[in-house]
């Protein structure tokens, strides 16, 4: 799919300081990420805390991205679980024409066999309308696709387009490039592996940092496409600091301190994540400040 190469962002579900969500600042934020370049946006994903959204809560975020993003760039939606009948009743009810694909992360907690991941992705695949994207994050899940079961969906299933790998293995990530088929893509989903990935034979990344530096992360992943490589590797470099602090007391809890620095809304999260600790925002602001600089 060549609308979702490049740079996608997660992007966050921002708060007003009594924890509803803040639509100005959701609008602002996707302004912002449009205005940096990115390349498309996703969704009420993880960095979305969809988890701990109510139904009304995730049609607002969702009609909020919509308006604001106007057409500009393919959307990607975040549809996952782990309950394979709600998703499926769920892709049954939601209007899924604003989105080029969805994504969906592989069930957590429950920790399924290989078998069952595949027969979870097999249901969903013949109850989407859209392409999908499976998410593989054994970080956040207990359990991790492998290989062979990213390429036999990739191969049974046409609407099955690709993988937002996560899971920080690159011999993984390249047994899976070496194998798949040519309309099959392969997305890094860590920021720290997007160059590797990009380098492997991947198309882009679906980052969190992105968000937050949409001009530099884009180009990043733009000069890595082009074969620039020591000008994507400049970027890496001077944004490697960030990609670490971002995750340091939990995501999205440093992104949202670089909006907050950036003065796109404030850092507050929804229990059980914490808002980040003053001694982080403060190394965020010392970290993105040259970058205001230098955008302003």
């Amino acid at each position: 799919m060549k609308q979702l190469t490049g740079t996608g962002v997660a992007l966050v579900t921002p708060f007003k300081k009594d924890l509803s969500i803040d639509v100005k600042a959701m609008t602002n934020i996707v302004e912002h990420c449009i205005d940096g370049r990115v390349d498309y946006l996703v969704v009420l994903g993880t960095t979305g805390e969809s988890v701990t959204l109510n139904e009304t809560e995730k049609q607002l975020a969702i009609d909020t991205v919509v308006a604001a993003n106007a057409d500009r760039l393919p959307l990607v939606l975040g549809v996952g679980g782990n309950n394979t009948a709600a998703i499926v009743e769920e892709l049954g009810r939601r209007d899924l024409k604003p989105f080029d694909a969805i994504l969906s992360v592989s069930p957590y907690y429950n920790r399924p066999t290989q078998e069952g991941i595949y027969q979870h992705y097999k249901a969903i695949s013949k109850a989407s309308p859209v392409p999908i994207i499976l998410y593989n994050v054994p970080g956040r899940t207990g359990s991790n696709v492998l290989p062979e079961t990213v390429l036999r969906l990739a191969r049974d299933f046409k609407n099955i387009v690709a993988v937002k790998e996560a899971s920080g293995d690159m011999v993984q990530i390249m047994k899976i490039i070496k194998d798949k088929p040519n309309d099959f893509d392969v997305i890094s989903g860590d920021d720290i592996t997007a160059i590797p990935t990009v380098l492997a034979g991947g198309v882009g990344v679906i980052s969190v940092l992105g968000q937050g530096l949409p001009f530099e992360f884009s180009s990043m992943i733009r000069f890595a496409l082009e074969g620039r490589l020591e000008d994507a590797y400049d970027l890496h470099y001077a944004l490697l600091e960030g990609m670490g602090l971002i995750f340091q007391e939990g995501n999205p809890a440093g992104i949202k301190c670089i909006f907050e620095t950036l003065g796109l809304s404030n850092a507050s999260v929804r229990l059980p994540l914490v808002e980040a600790s003053d001694a982080l925002k403060q190394k965020v602001a010392e970290f993105v400040q040259p970058f205001m600089k230098v955008n302003s």
